[in-house]
């Protein structure tokens, strides 16, 4: 009786044991998914900041190539 007392306790210690692992290696897929989560969304600010620079950049064309039409209309006539 007694020895399948200390079998089941030796049973239930091992599967704690796994579970402890499991727990931990877990935990570290946790840490490297949330370190690359927090790369991502640094590459996605770069590029809504080099989105919005592109637009600016064009609109800022855009305007001088109208203000150049412009001038070239008013000296047309």
């Amino acid at each position: 009786m007694e020895d399948e007392i200390l079998q089941q306790f030796g049973q239930i210690e091992q599967k704690v044991e796994k579970i402890i692992q499991r727990c931990q290696s877990l935990e570290t897929d946790n840490s490297k998914l949330s370190e690359r989560i927090r790369e991502l969304e640094h590459q996605l600010c770069e590029k809504a900041d080099a989105e919005n620079r592109y637009a600016e950049q064009k609109t800022f064309i855009r305007s001088k190539i109208d203000n150049l039409l412009v001038r070239l209309e008013s000296i047309a006539q």
